[in-house]
């Protein structure tokens, strides 16, 4: 920060004031930080900084054995340097211009609502060929587009093996841009990414960041990257791309049993998301997608990584939180220019069978079943739906369903019920925005890992319109086994990628969960971008793998409007 001004900033959705400033402090320079309340007044905020000061102040003495405590004396003054009344709030100070700070003997230019930077980091794993960007990005008052992002490069270590510190690494410059991706010029050095914060009136105090580990070279080739040659183009015009893909989150990946049981093929560092996440950006970006729908995603990685990276390229993300207390959910992302957003809707499940009129009929039919209402309603499942219009067919809507059903091995009967509930729903949110929006084709497309295989009664619910009651479905479990229940539903879909031999592959199981289902009177598949080989996926035993960041496969399908 320059150490002549002090920053003022109003963050109104909090409700606080923040204050940062420098202060000299015996031989060294210190920053203060407050947080006050806009209502404070002046007289208060006065002390309080005086106070601060004074405690360092009178902390330094100690410590070097001295006794005089330094009185401070603090006043806020206007552009004619007279004091402020100290009867004005801290939010009426934003109503002045130029004001100055002094302390002590030590005036200050008091910069209202600069653009700040709150937060930001770099990822712990820095590989080769894959991006690196600011995760966990947060300002104030701030451009994004206006701002400056400066990357260096640097040794860590001397000509004698011995490690050097941070602030004495010789960097060299690299690139200016949001994002950077390393090169083999870089591995065995660290990064250091300078953020300057800019919006249209001012620039704000610089921040720096350096990597806390070296880039390394990284996996090699992956098998995505022979995909990407399918996506290297956007598509335009009448055509999108819609991919659907189980990231493989977190909370189920950091865990003993993950490592030494599920996954014992996988090593450990491949498992950690920082290192996964490098894998899965990459991907995705690489794939030039209109509309991508992710499950298993971290609230963390999305809020910090996904929607940050992926805006870069023209995403915009929204997510939908699982029930319960699950820390992972949904995300439906969908590229800005080719898209409006005009709506969205999202349900958990288990409330929305006893409380969702459309859903009746389903809930008539198994209310008095207590072993499986037992089951069901303790559910965290949930789905969404996101209203996308096409911004090149105006006339054209997209109704996009997402969601994840059940896993449990004895449960078909619970989730051909669930997926009944998101068809029923879905159904039902296609006829209102018909209703809402006169003259234009409301066109459905529900993605998802739906935990099925083709066979399953939800598959041909989706692809016939019925799931008659003599599915082997419904007594998969003889406790909770459902009689007299068939669901039926009139849209007319298709699987977009077809039946795939395989879109989850681990050393335990292998099969078709995942679809993108269509609906084929609106819409017709362009592409389906093929899948990888069975030797690719058993390459390092099973997924995920050094070069696989999830145990699923990325589903990927161009359709166009009829």
């Amino acid at each position: 920060m320059n150490q002549d001004k002090c920053y003022f900033r109003y963050i109104k959705n909090l409700e606080i004031v923040d204050i940062s400033f420098l202060f000299k402090v015996k031989d060294s320079v210190r920053q203060f930080n407050l947080s006050r309340k806009p209502s404070e007044t002046l007289d208060t905020l006065c002390y309080r900084i005086a106070t601060n000061v004074q405690k360092a102040c009178n902390k330094k003495s100690k410590k070097k054995g001295l006794n005089n405590e330094q009185e401070i004396e603090v006043n806020i003054y206007d552009k004619t340097k007279n004091p402020i009344s100290k009867n004005c709030t801290c939010a009426e100070l934003f109503s002045y211009k130029d004001p100055s700070l002094k302390i002590c003997e030590k005036y200050y230019d008091i910069v209202l609502n600069a653009p700040w930077i709150v937060n930001f980091n770099l990822p712990k794993s820095i590989l080769m060929g894959f991006p690196v960007y600011p995760e966990n990005f947060e300002t104030h008052y701030t451009d994004r587009q206006l701002s400056i992002f400066n990357w260096y490069r640097g040794r860590a270590y001397n000509e004698k093996g011995n490690e050097i510190s941070d602030n004495h690494i010789q960097w060299e410059f690299i690139t200016n841009s949001f994002y950077y991706t390393p090169t083999k010029e870089d591995v065995g050095m660290k990064l250091k990414l300078e953020c300057i914060p800019v919006n249209e009136n001012s620039v704000g105090p610089v921040v720096e960041c350096v990597t806390k580990s070296l880039v390394e070279a990284g996996p090699g080739p992956c098998p995505f990257e022979s995909r990407q040659a399918f996506t290297a183009k956007k598509l335009k015009e009448k055509s999108f791309r819609c991919v659907s893909y189980n990231i493989l989150a977190d909370l189920y990946c950091d865990s003993d049993f993950t490592r030494t049981v599920l996954h014992p093929y996988c090593p450990p560092y491949a498992l950690h998301i920082d290192y996964r996440k490098q894998l899965i950006l990459k991907e995705l970006k690489g794939y030039n997608a209109d509309i991508i729908c992710l499950q298993e995603v971290d609230f963390k990685v999305f809020n910090g990584s996904l929607r940050t990276f992926l805006g870069c390229d023209g995403l915009e993300g929204l997510f939908y939180k699982k029930g319960k207390s699950v820390a992972e959910g949904l995300a439906c992302f969908y590229r800005k220019e080719r898209f409006k957003l005009i709506g969205d809707e999202n349900i958990f499940l288990a409330t929305a069978l006893k409380n969702e009129t459309c859903l009746k009929s389903i809930w008539n039919g198994i209310k008095d079943n207590k072993p499986l209402l037992e089951r069901v309603l303790d559910r965290s499942t949930v789905a969404s739906a996101t209203f996308l219009q096409s911004t090149e067919n105006p006339n054209e809507i997209l109704l996009v369903g997402n969601t994840h059903l059940y896993f449990h091995p004895d449960a078909d009967h619970i989730r051909l019920l669930q997926g009944g509930i998101v068809i029923y729903w879905l159904r039902d949110l296609q006829k209102k925005l018909k209703e809402q929006h006169p003259g234009k084709r409301v066109s459905l497309i529900l993605c998802g890992d739906f935990n099925s295989v083709p066979s399953c009664g939800i598959y041909q619910l989706y692809t016939t319109g019925v799931a008659p009651s003599t599915l082997p479905d419904w007594v998969s479990n003889t406790n909770e086994a459902i009689t007299g229940l068939t669901l039926t539903q009139d849209v007319t879909l298709d699987s977009g990628c077809g039946t795939p031999q395989y879109t989850n592959f681990t050393q335990g199981f292998a099969d078709c969960l995942d679809y993108i289902f269509y609906e084929k009177d609106n819409l017709q598949v362009e592409q389906v971008i093929p899948f990888p080989s069975t030797e690719e996926l058993k390459t390092h035993t099973a997924l995920p793998s050094i070069v696989f960041p999830s145990d699923h496969i990325a589903i990927i399908s161009d359709l166009k409007f009829r």
